[in-house]
């Protein structure tokens, strides 16, 4: 029914520069189909839901927009009156300007209905009732001015207005803004019926994940203007694929899961001059030289579009039926203990997974495999795309810069006789980078990020004139100090109190965010690691036995042990 192709919506500034706040969007609404368009603030989202009725100037608009076959770009204004509200029709979002403060509700929700349909001011009031019912509202409601009506009472009657003559379509942008939840709930169930019953098409834009969730079966992703996403809904959000959509998600608050809100890192760009190559790059944790320079096309993958150069989000580490045998002495023999059993596990770029399990039970066994501190005795370790287990001198000495271990007990992981500065800088000497002077601004900086001080007296102190969090930042700095994509960290908070525990977990997390960082956080505690993990996998006796997103591993534990874990973590309150 309504057919978009290379949409693209231009203004100029100061009549100079040029803001491309739509930029080649295509896609298609299928009748009595409902498609949704997410984004951030700034995305080009209600921009596009004014271009798709005309309110913008003739000249900053190119591109299609097909409404059963007819062509709506480049209509007159007399053209799209006879289109809009009648064929066509907007909810926008700014509930408090958009209704005229003099007139009643009831004459504004009629007045598309009289130029329309032609009907009286009699006809147009009784039918503006009975639209009014259909949403909510009742005649109270019709004889008010604006300004007497709440929030949600005048989201209501711009909705009714939308629906009075019976629109092919309705855009709706930002639908549930402002709602409380039962408010909402109400909104969204009223859409879905009338789609429903009258087989309207909805276009809902919205940064409402839930919201399009609930009522499209489709999503097109939008960032800087451009789609860069693009699939069924259910698909586009329980598996993101584009970095963008991963993080958006991942940064929406849902009542599923008790893991922490967490942004993505950076700022929207400019509009005004974004980024070349694609337009993400600047805030991705993956981009390669090619992402700046080249604009990625939109690829057919898997049942939906990704603009991506990588084809999506990738796997960075990839642990393949990892097997590790010690032998341990039993009496006068040596007898073998297999601690890891065919283990298969991935992480993806920027993720956090949290491998969790009893004293025993292998994690850090598995953690020193996968940093290559130990060697396996059957399967591989695969960093980005290359063997760990196999490679060799320069080779390995380049991969071993790029996934790095934060210990359990930081007093056993630093030389006493070294200072802090010495600690921290001991990676880059080994690894011969960079010159004197500039190592020693790259300690001072990672120092600076885990809240250390750099002055000449706390660089000069040793691991016993720390307190225990102290040195834990330093052992966390010495990790970071080779600019690794992966940190493995082994129970790194085992040993502090809670407090300090709380600030070291939320420093993690924090560069985690900020560096672009995937995090493979091992702990006995799932009360911990369901604060910060997207994913959790479970180990016992060297197998992992349970593996999925942390909500639905907290909430509905599928595995015996799982279950043991939860019963047993702490509680203030029985």
């Amino acid at each position: 029914m309504l057919t978009v192709r290379d949409l693209r919506v231009t203004f100029s500034v100061d009549g100079r520069a040029r803001v491309r706040a739509v930029d080649g969007v295509s896609f298609d609404l299928e009748r009595g189909g409902a498609m949704g368009v997410v984004g951030e603030t700034g995305a080009g989202k209600t921009t596009l839901a004014r271009a798709l009725l005309g309110l913008h100037p003739t000249e900053c608009v190119q591109g299609s927009v097909r409404l059963d076959g007819r062509e709506l770009v480049g209509l007159s204004e007399e053209e799209w009156r006879a289109v809009r509200w009648r064929r066509i029709a907007l909810v926008v979002q700014s509930v408090g300007t958009a209704l005229d403060p003099v007139y009643r509700v009831g004459e504004q929700i009629g007045e598309p209905m009289r130029f329309h349909l032609g009907l009286s001011p009699a006809e147009a009031w009784a039918r503006a009732e009975e639209v009014a019912r259909r949403v909510g509202l009742s005649s109270r409601h019709l004889r008010a001015y604006p300004h007497q009506l709440s929030g949600g009472e005048k989201q209501r009657a711009l909705l009714a207005m939308a629906l009075a003559c019976d629109p092919d379509v309705l855009v709706l942008d930002e639908p549930t803004s402002g709602q409380d939840m039962l408010s909402r709930a109400r909104l969204l169930d009223l859409l879905a019926g009338l789609r429903r019953e009258r087989g309207t098409g909805l276009l809902v834009i919205s940064h409402d994940l839930a919201a399009v969730a609930r009522l499209a079966e489709r999503v097109a992703v939008l960032y800087a203007g451009k789609v860069v996403e693009m699939g069924p809904t259910e698909a586009v959000f329980g598996d993101p694929r584009h970095p963008y959509t991963w993080g958006l998600v991942h940064s929406y608050p849902d009542m599923s899961t008790a893991r922490d809100l967490r942004s993505i890192r950076g700022h929207p760009p400019d509009p005004v001059g974004p980024p070349p190559g694609c337009r993400f790059h600047p805030r991705c944790t993956q981009a390669v030289e090619r992402c700046r320079h080249e604009e990625p096309p939109m690829v057919e993958m898997n049942g939906r579009r990704v603009a991506c150069h990588l084809g999506g989000l990738q796997t960075l580490l990839r642990a393949e039926g990892l097997r590790k045998v010690f032998l341990v002495e039993n009496g006068d023999a040596r007898e073998p203990l297999e601690a890891v059993r065919d283990v298969y596990l991935e992480i993806r770029e920027g993720e956090v997974v949290a491998l969790v399990g009893e004293t025993g039970s292998g994690k850090t066994t598995l953690g020193r495999m996968l940093v290559g501190l130990l060697s396996p005795d059957g399967g591989r370790v695969v960093l980005e795309g290359r063997d760990l287990t196999a490679a060799r001198g320069q080779e390995r000495r380049l991969l071993a810069r790029r996934v790095q271990l934060v210990p359990q007990d930081p007093f056993d992981a630093v030389n006493p006789r070294m200072t802090v500065a010495e600690v921290v800088r001991e990676p880059l000497e080994v690894q011969k980078i960079g010159t004197p002077q500039e190592r020693e601004e790259r300690v001072r900086s990672v120092l600076r990020a885990v809240g250390l001080p750099t002055d000449p007296e706390f660089l000069a102190l040793h691991a016993h004139e720390l307190s225990g969090g102290q040195l834990q930042r330093v052992v966390i700095a010495r990790a970071l100090v080779l600019e690794p994509k992966l940190l493995i960290a082994d129970e790194p908070v085992a040993m502090l109190d809670p407090s300090e525990q709380a600030r070291v977990l939320n420093l993690l997390k924090e560069i985690q965010v900020e560096r672009g960082l995937a995090l493979l956080l091992i702990s006995h505690d799932l009360a911990l690691v369901r604060k910060v993990a997207d994913r959790i996998l479970v180990m016992q006796g060297g197998r992992i036995v349970e593996e999925g997103p942390g909500s639905r591993v907290v909430t509905q534990p599928a595995h015996e042990h799982t279950r043991a874990l939860l019963e047993s973590a702490p509680r203030l309150r029985t």
